[in-house]
């Protein structure tokens, strides 16, 4: 084991001094990705800062009916917080379709949106990849890609990012709060992760340093329903070939407001703008549906072997669509 320092941060502000003044540090929260890294050798920090202890474990109702989530919350914590529950279930079902119970009583919000961006070629010493290593190539283009991206990719790097909380963010249009030597910042959550372009060693807009002290959900958009659905190869501990969060509110029989997000599909999840503004003001229709979707999957540039996540992605985003607009017998909702 290569040896390393280990600082116990007792305030935002010593960890963020201890993080900045050492260039190969890392942030450790529930370390379930970052030490399985460690132990594969990918990562080989010299300083780890424990940021596990800090006062950012909360759950608040704001006074304009926002919440903020602290960044050390569990992912089981919030999946089942009464808020998060009535006020954002696209959130807590995508909590729930991540890892497994073990890990999601471990893991935290921020050490969730900051795992790697990473496919079996990353962790593999042995074989070249350009986020590990960059300018040493992309095994897996020409490798095994069926788990890997068909939208955003470069020729850099086509791997996809695992957060299933993520895409629930994107779709929220929730902002992730961040802290400095320069002061504190947000970001729209949409854009935290990054496409891969030419630097795809770089996985998020966070700069050395800063912190995520938490996530702030905007109040919920009136008369809206939302939904979180996972396609994988087994039922649960595995990352999604292709997942959606679909959040919709319609009125007078037409769509009045619609976000739709993708995981498993590129580099970050994947807002479905034009999706979105194709219907708006439309009829909610299967139709519509269907044709909006084409609109945004015609961007795709699917690989040898996963041409398959493009009409897979349609018809997960298609039939969330179709349940949400169309009343539960059981309940009349």
């Amino acid at each position: 084991m290569k040896s390393f320092m280990y600082v116990r941060a007792h305030s935002v502000d010593e960890a963020t001094a201890a993080h900045a003044g050492r260039p190969t540090s890392r942030y450790l929260g529930g370390g379930t990705n970052l030490v399985d890294l460690m132990k594969l050798g990918v990562e080989r920090p010299e300083t780890l800062v424990d940021v596990s202890r800090l006062p950012l474990d909360g759950v608040q109702e704001l006074a304009d009916g926002s919440v903020r989530v602290g960044a050390t919350v569990r992912n089981s914590d919030l999946a089942a917080h009464p808020l998060i529950r009535a006020r954002y279930p696209v959130l807590s079902q995508a909590l729930l379709a991540g890892a497994s119970g073990q890990l999601r009583n471990v893991a935290t919000t921020g050490g969730n949106l900051l795992q790697r961006t990473r496919c079996p070629y990353f962790q593999d010493l042995a074989k070249p990849c350009n986020k590990r290593e960059p300018g040493s190539g992309c095994g897996a283009r020409e490798g095994v890609h069926r788990d890997h991206a068909v939208l955003g990719h470069s020729a850099q790097c086509i791997a996809t990012h695992p957060s299933d909380l993520a895409v629930a963010l994107a779709v929220l249009d929730a902002q992730v709060e961040l802290e400095g030597a320069r002061g504190a910042r947000t970001v729209p959550a949409a854009e935290f992760h990054r496409l891969p372009g030419e630097r795809p060693q770089a996985d998020t807009e966070i700069t050395h340093g800063e912190l995520i002290t938490g996530v702030l959900l905007p109040r919920p958009v009136p008369g809206a329903v939302s939904a979180y659905r996972k396609a994988r190869d087994r039922a649960s501990y595995a990352f999604a070939l292709a997942s959606v969060a679909v959040l919709l509110a319609a009125r007078d029989g037409v769509v009045a407001e619609v976000r739709i997000a993708f995981g498993g599909l590129a580099h970050r999840p994947w807002r479905a703008r034009r999706a979105e503004e194709a219907l708006r003001g439309a009829a909610p229709t299967g139709e519509a549906f269907a044709r909006a979707l084409d609109v945004e999957l015609a961007a795709a540039e699917p690989l040898r072997d996963n041409a398959f996540k493009v009409p897979l992605a349609h018809n997960l985003a298609c039939d969330v669509l179709r349940r949400l607009t169309v009343p539960d017998p059981g309940t009349g909702t």
